[in-house]
């Protein structure tokens, strides 16, 4: 079974590593959205493969970092693209959420990047 719980936030950036020409270079800001997949057997108990108030409460302190903060000046997101911004996240709450299968960060709705571990 596989199960997703999605977040949002807002924050701004640059990419330090891309060309002084290219707009990303830029200081600009995006409405993310990551979405916290699972994968599991679901418990005969609870009836769940992990409890979403589990995965919130596993989030918040990452989402309290990111939202409405200026990403390149988290340690460890000097150079936040999608894809680090993703890893990012994983290295974070794999150790709360043993059963993460991946975690996908969209910068707009129709771009995302996805990291599996």
């Amino acid at each position: 079974m596989k199960i997703m719980q999605a977040f949002r936030f807002e924050a701004a950036h640059w990419l330090p590593k891309v060309p002084v020409e290219h707009r990303c270079h830029r200081m600009h800001g995006h409405s993310y959205r990551v979405e916290v997949i699972l994968e599991g057997q679901v418990d005969e108990t609870t009836g769940f493969v992990v409890d979403f108030f589990d995965i919130e409460a596993a989030f918040a302190p990452l989402l309290k970092r990111l939202d409405h903060h200026c990403l390149n000046e988290i340690e460890g997101l000097e150079n936040p693209t999608a894809e680090n911004i993703a890893s990012w996240i994983w290295r974070h709450i794999k150790p709360s959420l043993a059963s993460l299968s991946a975690v996908r960060v969209f910068e707009t709705p129709d771009c995302w990047a996805e990291y599996d571990g």
